[in-house]
């Protein structure tokens, strides 16, 4: 098949379980598309909106919701279905799975009209490639085009990730993400002024969109490569650490990453349900972390920890 098709596996079951169904979807694909149509009413404010929302949204099913996991074309479906259905069936879920051939262009397409800036913690704005942004005094603009790789900055998952990662970041930091995705997270910190910063993906697709972003932003400071978990990762001690994963992935890395980390070094942890934060929980204290800070968004949680 040509390189520029691409594999859309979409899952669809009831709405309460939207947020099971994202992060098993996670785990085959870092670049998801949502549909939850569940609120659509409660923020159509008095009908002022409703003429411009196309029909068949107003009409849809609201007790259902969708997630779609894009993967290249070349891609083991077979080892990918098998992997859901086994999550799905652990998690008592009931999923109608299908799977739709595209093109790269007509995905991308489809979603940048509904990309727009948008302000993360006190400084960091986060701005479309092709979008025109007049910023404000002090506010850091990360110019962004996530391409098949996940991190835009819309999503809970990056926007409490980057909050706490704001905080963090000197002059001095020497910064470190596993799982970059679009390379966001490691651009932010570069932004903020770390001394050096290394971003690690296990897709080489998410790779390759990071690096390109990485040069759209001017910075010189950011090393991108491909590294499952930590086996691939660029031996050192790191100042500041950042997972914006999926629960499961995190309880995998805790017990290894302190290898990476001195006393001082702060890990934030995100990607994580609400349902699964007790998991996490019991995960960090028995591999010797202590939780500095934690904040929650629309049933999604971020963690800062330190080496207890």
């Amino acid at each position: 098949m040509e390189d520029n098709k691409w594999i859309q596996i979409k899952a669809t079951t009831k709405v309460e379980h939207l947020d099971k169904l994202t992060a098993i979807m996670s785990m085959i694909s870092n670049s998801l598309q949502i549909e939850d149509y569940s609120d659509l009413e409660d923020r159509i404010l008095d009908g002022v909106y409703g003429d411009l929302i196309d029909e068949s949204v107003l009409n849809a099913d609201k007790t259902i919701c969708s997630v779609s996991a894009y993967v290249p074309a070349n891609t083991p479906i077979n080892d990918c279905m098998g992997l859901l259905n086994e999550r799905f069936n652990a998690e008592g879920l009931n999923v109608e799975l299908e799977l739709i051939s595209l093109c790269e262009q007509d995905w991308a397409d489809s979603w940048k009209q509904y990309y727009k800036p948008i302000k993360i913690g006190k400084r960091l704005v986060v701005v479309p490639m092709w979008e025109k942004y007049e910023s404000e005094p002090n506010e850091v603009i990360v110019k962004m085009d996530p391409g098949m790789a996940f991190g835009t900055g819309t999503h809970e998952t990056t926007r409490l990730c980057a909050t706490l990662l704001e905080g963090y970041i000197t002059e001095q930091s020497k910064m470190l993400d596993v799982g970059c995705g679009s390379g966001i997270l490691a651009i932010c910190a570069s932004k903020l002024g770390a001394k050096e910063c290394y971003a690690y993906d296990i897709d080489p697709v998410a790779v390759k969109v990071a690096r390109e972003n990485v040069k759209d932003n001017n910075v010189t400071n950011v090393e991108c490569g491909v590294s499952d978990l930590l086996k691939g990762v660029k031996a050192g001690k790191y100042d500041v650490i950042t997972a914006n994963i999926v629960a499961d992935i995190i309880i995998r890395l805790l017990p290894d990453i302190s290898q990476f980390m001195h006393k001082e070094t702060v890990l934030v942890i995100s990607g994580i349900i609400d349902e699964r934060c007790e998991d996490v929980y019991e995960s960090i204290n028995k591999n010797g972390f202590k939780i500095v800070d934690e904040i929650h968004e629309n049933g999604w949680c971020a963690i800062s920890l330190v080496i207890e």
